[in-house]
């Protein structure tokens, strides 16, 4: 199973980046998907995530109404947009795969990707 992340970069506080996830090796809408973030010196935290059908998606209080989750099926890729970024944000992302986004938010993930770095400046 491979999880391959991709769309980071530095970007100005305010800006707008979206990062892509792209599978192999599993069964793509068997899963949910998500995303969480590990800043310097702090825990990785949970961002996001979408159900297998894309029919329902839940968010970390901190992005709700900034970031958006969505999914290709067709392309086994799942997707983050990032709007009115913040320094804040700055950090590694991670996007995984677990049976439900419950189990990603808690966090109980069956596949986890490589990250990519996303620096915000301010």
């Amino acid at each position: 199973v491979q999880l391959q992340a991709s769309g980071g970069g530095l970007v100005q506080a305010g800006g707008s980046l979206r990062l892509s996830c792209a599978a192999s090796g599993l069964t793509f809408t068997s899963y949910a998907m998500g995303w969480s973030r590990q800043a310097p010196g702090k825990e990785r935290e949970f961002v996001g995530a979408i159900r297998w059908n894309g029919d329902f998606t839940y968010y970390a209080d901190s992005v709700k109404g900034r970031f958006t989750i969505s999914r290709d099926n067709a392309k086994n890729t799942v997707y983050l947009q990032m709007n009115s970024l913040k320094p804040d944000d700055t950090a590694v992302y991670y996007c995984a795969a677990g049976s439900n986004v419950e189990t990603i938010r808690a966090p109980i993930i069956d596949y986890w990707g490589q990250g990519t770095q996303v620096t915000v400046s301010s």
